[in-house]
């Protein structure tokens, strides 16, 4: 079941987003949502080790890297990177992370609920935020 009062936390206007996975590929949802979350006029951070520009932003390598922390982190990666990136939220102390479709695992949203980090996944973050 989904928790749309938990969304409507993580879509809140103020919030400031990284997205681990953006592709420079316009087809690839890594972008699309990169994409789809600076249009809807959010601040977001692009996470991609192998990219220094997406969109005419500044990618950065990892979450460590980022000039600020972000209120929430939406994961665009296979599982296995989703685990580590639940790591990566638990040392910095990020406590909102939204899972795309097929980026999820069950071990990476027990870490989540074992390190009280707040969870969604099963649903996209594009067709939620227009509900």
């Amino acid at each position: 079941m989904i928790d749309e009062k938990l969304i409507g936390e993580f879509i809140n206007s103020k919030n400031v987003f990284a997205v681990v996975g953006v592709s420079r590929n316009p087809e690839k949802y890594g972008h699309k949502v990169f994409k789809d979350l600076r249009e809807a006029s959010f601040k977001v951070y692009p996470i991609n080790p192998n990219a220094t520009e997406i969109l005419g932003v500044r990618c950065y390598p990892d979450l460590y890297s980022l000039p600020e922390k972000p209120d929430v982190v939406t994961t665009v990666v296979p599982p296995k990177v989703t685990e580590k990136v639940v790591e990566a939220c638990k040392d910095l102390g990020i406590n909102k992370i939204w899972m795309q479709p097929g980026s999820e695992s069950e071990k990476a949203i027990k870490l989540c609920k074992d390190y009280g980090i707040k969870v969604v996944h099963g649903v996209c973050i594009m067709v939620k935020r227009r509900q």
